[in-house]
C-alpha cells in the first residue's frame, strides 16, 4: 500500500511510518518541517499544513489510506484547533480511507462516563479537543477508523500483544490502562491492513 502518515515527526507518528516501512508499505510523511524526516528506503517526505485543504487532497488523491496522527497543542486553543483539522480532513479526503489517531478521551468508561470528564485538569483541555474532533469526523461521509490510546501512551516495548475494544477504556486487573507507542502503531497498521472497525472508534492495550 501507499500511505501517507499526517504528523510523521511526532511521538506516534514517527512509529507508524517506521512500522509502516517495516511491512513493505511506501508512506508520504508529511509534516511541516519536511527537513527533519531522515531519508530512508519507500518514504517520501512533503510538507504539509494540516488546515490546507487543498495541499491535502492533493497528497491524500495519490494514496491508499491516510493515517492522520496530529494532536492539538500548538495553538493554545486546542478545541478549535482539533475541530479545524478534523473539519479539513472531511473536506480535503473524499473517498480515501483515514485512519485517524485520536485521544482516550474519546473512549468512555465501563459505566459510561465520558473519559474526557473525568481526566486530570492538566489533560482535560486536550481530551475534549479530540473528543470533538472524533464527533467530527463520525458525522461526516468519510470511509474513517479512529484508533484511540490507552490511558497511557509513551515509548517503550514492540511486543505485538494486546486487546482491543470499542468505545470503552481498557484497562489490566490493576487498573492500569497503557499501551507503548510501539504497539500502538502495530494495532494501527493491523487495521490499515485488514480493517475490522470502519467507521468506528477503537481502542488498543495491554
Amino acid at each position: 500500500m501507499k500511505l501517507l502518515v499526517i504528523g510523521a515527526t511526532g511521538m506516534v507518528g514517527s512509529r507508524i511510518v517506521n512500522e509502516a516501512l517495516s511491512r513493505g508499505h511506501d508512506v508520504v510523511a508529511a509534516t511541516r518541517n519536511p527537513d527533519r524526516i531522515e531519508a530512508r528506503a519507500g518514504l517520501t517526505a512533503e510538507a504539509l499544513d494540516v488546515t490546507e485543504v487543498k495541499r491535502l487532497s492533493e497528497l491524500a488523491a495519490g494514496v491508499d489510506t491516510v493515517i492522520s496522527a496530529t494532536s492539538p497543542r500548538s495553538s493554545g486553543k486546542p478545541e478549535e484547533e482539533a475541530v479545524s483539522y478534523a473539519t479539513a480532513l472531511v473536506a480535503a479526503l473524499g473517498e480515501t480511507r483515514l485512519v485517524m489517531v485520536g485521544g482516550a478521551g474519546s473512549l468512555n468508561l465501563p459505566d459510561g462516563t465520558p473519559v474526557a470528564d473525568v481526566v486530570p485538569d492538566a489533560y482535560a483541555a486536550e481530551a475534549r479537543a479530540m473528543r470533538s474532533a472524533y464527533k467530527r469526523i463520525k458525522a461526516s461521509d468519510l470511509d474513517y477508523t479512529v484508533q484511540a490510546p490507552a490511558g497511557e501512551i509513551a515509548p517503550g516495548e514492540r511486543t505485538g500483544s494486546f486487546r482491543l475494544q470499542t468505545d470503552v477504556l481498557l484497562s489490566d486487573a490493576e487498573g492500569n490502562s497503557r499501551i507503548s507507542a510501539e504497539d500502538y502503531a502495530v494495532a494501527l497498521l493491523d487495521e490499515v491492513e485488514h480493517p475490522q472497525f470502519r467507521r468506528q472508534l477503537f481502542t488498543a492495550a495491554y
